[in-house]
């Protein structure tokens, strides 16, 4: 069954998300652990501000979620899909 030119059009702007080096390698971060803005800046070598607009091009296609704790507002990975995505991605580019 071919999918709806609607779910087509979902699944190509999924896939977009995956197509930016540093989204990519942000959500590689959070596969193991949930971080903060800082951490991610340091982690990633990229400003503070630049990690917050490529966290919310990931809030908005649904591959990261994030919770308070105090002050902090923490990320990591949406569902065990975005998981999957990646350690598949991961295992096609080392065949």
């Amino acid at each position: 069954m071919v999918p709806s030119k609607e779910t087509i059009t979902q699944i190509a702007e999924l896939f977009k998300a995956f197509g930016d080096p540093t989204r990519v390698q942000i959500l590689s971060l959070l596969l193991g652990q949930e971080l903060c803005v800082g951490d991610i800046a340091e982690a990633v070598n990229i400003s503070q501000s630049g990690i917050s607009h490529q966290l919310r091009i990931l809030k908005q296609m649904h591959l990261i979620k994030f919770r308070r704790e105090g002050k902090n507002i923490l990320y990591s990975l949406a569902d065990d899909h975005v998981r999957t995505i990646l350690q598949t991605g991961l295992e096609h580019v080392l065949e």
